[in-house]
Parts: C-alpha cells; sequence; structure tokens
C-alpha cells in the first residue's frame, strides 16, 4: 500500500466523498522519550484521531456496526502500539499509528496528532501531527 502525505489536513475530494470519524484526547500512559528521565517509567500522552471512510462504505442501511468502522478499531490499534515497548519519538507513534489505521480496507485518510502536556510547565503540550491519504485516483 502506498501513502503519500500532505501538509494539510483538509482536502475538498475527502470532504465531499468520505465521512469522518474522530476519536478525541484519548489519554494513554506509554513509555516514551530519548532522555534518561523519561526512560524511567511511562508519560502521560493524548492521541487525536480523524479517519476518513467513504460515505459508500460507512453509510448504514441496517443500523448494524458492521457496515461501518467500529470507533474500537481506533482504540485497538493506538493500545497494540502503545504496549508493543518503548518508543523514542512521538513521530514514530504518529506513523506507526496511522500507518496501521490505513490498512484497513475502508479507510481513506487519516489524521494522526499525539501531544505530551507534562513536559513544559509553561505550555499546555508539546507534540506532532501527520496526515496520510491513500493513493487514490478518485481522491485526488
Amino acid at each position: 500500500m502506498t501513502a503519500i502525505t500532505s501538509s494539510t489536513h483538509w482536502n475538498e475530494a475527502l470532504a465531499l466523498s468520505c465521512r469522518r470519524l474522530f476519536l478525541r484526547n484519548y489519554e494513554v500512559h506509554i513509555n516514551i522519550g530519548v532522555h534518561d528521565f523519561e526512560k524511567l517509567g511511562p508519560q502521560r500522552v493524548r492521541v487525536n484521531v480523524d479517519m476518513y471512510v467513504l460515505l459508500s462504505q460507512s453509510t448504514p442501511k441496517a443500523d448494524r456496526i458492521h457496515e461501518v468502522v467500529d470507533y474500537d478499531f481506533i482504540r485497538r490499534t493506538i493500545a497494540a502500539r502503545v504496549n508493543a515497548g518503548h518508543i523514542e519519538l512521538q513521530e514514530t507513534l504518529c506513523d506507526d499509528v496511522a500507518n496501521t489505521l490505513l490498512e484497513h480496507p475502508k479507510v481513506q485518510a487519516v489524521r494522526v496528532s499525539t501531544e505530551k502536556p507534562d513536559v513544559y510547565p509553561d505550555c499546555d503540550a508539546v507534540g506532532v501531527e501527520v496526515f496520510r491519504i491513500k493513493a487514490r485516483t478518485d481522491l485526488a
């Protein structure tokens, strides 16, 4: 599967042809960081995800969960990566989660951001974001 990275999280084709599913401020405690003090124990990290699924593949006809992409898929994907072991960089965490979410056949694009709220006392958080679109000619 080929993915391209975009500099924006808005895309007209996605907005017109997809439903956006999201997970906001999902808080996990994860072993992450490059500094020795960060390797002493888990840190609090917030994860935000937007997933774009074609309307034709996410509009239920019988009001059943199997007709859509379940939100649990997002949480399970994040939990699996968090439980896989220490991560040095937030960029790695974002990329790994985004790539795994994008492997789902119904997911056309994803935006994943992570933030560490406890790094500096004089700001809300430090973080990173990535946006990926499946290489598709009908969404370009």
